[in-house]
């Protein structure tokens, strides 16, 4: 069973001013160090005039993580640093941050970089949507026309995705669940049509992303 961990959903930013100096925080899904290192230089690009771009990324989980952090000219240990120790923090696996500073006339000395560069990672990961990788079914089933509507709401009931509808004689409905929410599904969906239908398996996926319903506590 592979572990399962919690990794951002898409693409976030956010901003704060801290002593006239702007920190922009962009925080993106990353499932290797290529991927991570594109993204990186991809802000850096988009932020080429800023005083800083100050990277941060752990890909995978666990005991197999690849950690990695850059000051890009700030004081050594008051940029990178913290702003890894938040994202190690938060449990998140398979993540990447750039916080962009925009220099704003005063200096915030090493405590106040080290306190400026946690708290925009922190901003970011508060309003970070999420997912997790988990292995997933794809699934057909056919269902008479007045079953149509209580299948669906099966499914939802299920946590499961509906990824297509095809109606002819009967409704065809293509549907994803998560594999530990499947055996429920399908006993139900039997109840449901007296035994009648029966959702096939035509696809099993091991690492699907699937988006989940809660935030960080950072």
């Amino acid at each position: 069973m592979m572990n399962r961990y919690l990794i951002p959903a898409r693409e976030t930013r956010i901003e704060i001013i801290v002593v006239n100096s702007r920190f922009i925080a962009t925080a993106a899904p990353a499932f290797s160090v290529d991927e991570a290192k594109a993204f990186v230089v991809r802000i850096r690009a988009e932020f080429v005039d800023a005083t800083h771009n100050v990277p941060a990324f752990v890909v995978g989980h666990g005991s197999s993580v690849i950690a990695h952090c850059s000051d890009d000219g700030e004081p050594s240990g008051t940029a990178g640093r913290p702003a890894l120790a938040v994202l190690q923090g938060s449990g998140l696996g398979d993540a990447a941050v750039v916080v962009t500073r925009y220099f704003g006339g005063t200096k915030l000395g090493t405590g106040g970089l080290v306190r400026a560069y946690s708290e925009a990672v922190r901003e970011v990961l508060r309003v970070l949507p999420l997912a997790e990788r988990v292995p997933t079914h794809t699934v057909m089933l056919a269902v008479p026309y007045n079953l149509f509507e209580p299948a669906r709401l099966l499914v939802a009931q299920h946590r499961g995705e509906i990824l297509d509808e095809d109606f002819a004689g009967d409704v065809t409905l293509t549907a994803r669940f998560a594999v530990e929410h499947f055996p429920a599904f399908q006993a139900a969906l039997q109840e449901l049509s007296a035994g009648r239908v029966t959702a096939e398996i035509v696809e099993t996926d091991e690492a699907t992303i699937m988006p989940v319903e809660r935030r960080l506590s950072v």
